[in-house]
Formats: structure tokens, C-alpha cells, sequence
């Protein structure tokens, strides 16, 4: 990757002004207080990116209930999304309403390190999840030829966003793990006061306990 190679989960998104087929839009300033999803394709009118289009359209009610925005962008320009967008609509009956950012120059791509320099300057299909105050929460990758699952960053949201208003952490597959379920991972005991506490509190049925270290409880 290139320039965004030191771009890692916990750093503040970086500052851009884009132009998008929705107009020009500064990131993060103008998601503040929202969550987004910025998603790279490598190019327009390519079959893997239009499924992933349609699919992120028909996510987007259910993003926007976890206060989440959606935002594409590749190389092409604005004129190319527009006739990509039209054409999406005309063939499939979807009308994509969510803001795709025009990259001609591939600057904002190599900024965020989406361009795998065995593919020339078309960005790779990069994901990048942001919370309210502009902070890069989640990072993924897909190879050009591989579409993404739009549930599972859907999921993926969910958890963070639930990791973080409850202090605790999700498991496998989370809400539907198979050992625990929806139920959610307290934070391991680090000392023995905190383990005698894990034993008070799985007493008093609180939590519940595989051991000391591996304990779970239910939030609804």
C-alpha cells in the first residue's frame, strides 16, 4: 500500500474535501456525530462493484438505524458514477442514493493506502468504518475479484457500536455465537480482587462464568 500505510485503527480519519455525485463534502467534519462507511471500488461499470452497489443500497435503512452513512468512491469521475448510477437503476430497478466520491488522480485512495501496487492506480475493494468523532474504527480489505458481504460489515458495526456504549466485547459471530450466543464478554479479571469480584458477581447471577477469565452476560 501506498501513502495510508501507517493509517491504523485509532487514528482520526484524515481531513479531505471531496467531490461526490452528491456535491463536494469535507471528511469527517461533515459526518460529525454520525458514523460512516467509506467503501473503494476499483472502477465503475464492473460487475462485482454493481452487486456490491445494489447490495449497500438495500443495507443503507438498515445502516442509517445504527446512525451509519454510507459513502463509495474509485478513479472514475463524477460523470461516470452518474451514467454508472443511471444505468444501476435502469437494468435493476435500484436507485443508488448514497454518495459516491469521484477519485480521478487516485490521491484520497493512496492517502487511505487502497492502492495495491500490482494493479496500477485502481484502488482495492478497501473498507473503512468511522464513529462519530472521526475516528477509524474498523479496516478491511477484499482483492479485486472477491465481493464483500454487506450483513457481515453491517455486523461488524453493530458490534463496535455495542462494544463501545457497554464497555464489554462480542464474540464469534456475534449476536448469533455458537457457545454463548448474544450474550456479551465482560472484561477479563487482571487482579485477584477482580477475580473474587467475577465470583460475587456469577453467585448473584450477573454474570455467568466458564472461569475467572471467561465470563459473558446477557445486555437485553
Amino acid at each position: 500500500m501506498e501513502n495510508g500505510k501507517s493509517l491504523k485503527i485509532g487514528d482520526r480519519f484524515p481531513e479531505v474535501t471531496v467531490h461526490t455525485t452528491l456535491g463536494a463534502k469535507t471528511l469527517p467534519t461533515d459526518y460529525r456525530g454520525r458514523w460512516f462507511i467509506l467503501f473503494s471500488h476499483p472502477s465503475d461499470f464492473t460487475p462485482v462493484c454493481t452487486t456490491e452497489f445494489i447490495a449497500f443500497e438495500q443495507w443503507k435503512d438498515s445502516f442509517r438505524k445504527l446512525n451509519t452513512e454510507l459513502i463509495g468512491l474509485s478513479v472514475d469521475q463524477v460523470f461516470s458514477h452518474l451514467k454508472w448510477i443511471e444505468w444501476i437503476k435502469e437494468k435493476t430497478g435500484v436507485e443508488i442514493t448514497f454518495p459516491v466520491i469521484a477519485d480521478p488522480l487516485g490521491k484520497l485512495a493512496r492517502t487511505l493506502g487502497m492502492i495495491d501496487p500490482d494493479k496500477g492506480t485502481r484502488p482495492v475493494r478497501g473498507v473503512f468504518v468511522v464513529d462519530e468523532n472521526g475516528v477509524i474504527k474498523q479496516m478491511l480489505y477484499y482483492p479485486q475479484e472477491v465481493g464483500r458481504n454487506i450483513g457481515e460489515i453491517w455486523r461488524s458495526v453493530h458490534a463496535l457500536q455495542t462494544a463501545h456504549l457497554y464497555g464489554v466485547a462480542t464474540p464469534e459471530n456475534w449476536p448469533n455465537n455458537h457457545l454463548i450466543g448474544s450474550h456479551v464478554i465482560v472484561p477479563p479479571a487482571d487482579t485477584v480482587a477482580k477475580i473474587k469480584e467475577r465470583y460475587e458477581q456469577q453467585k448473584q447471577g450477573h454474570v455467568q462464568c466458564l472461569d475467572w477469565w471467561f465470563c459473558y452476560k446477557k445486555l437485553w
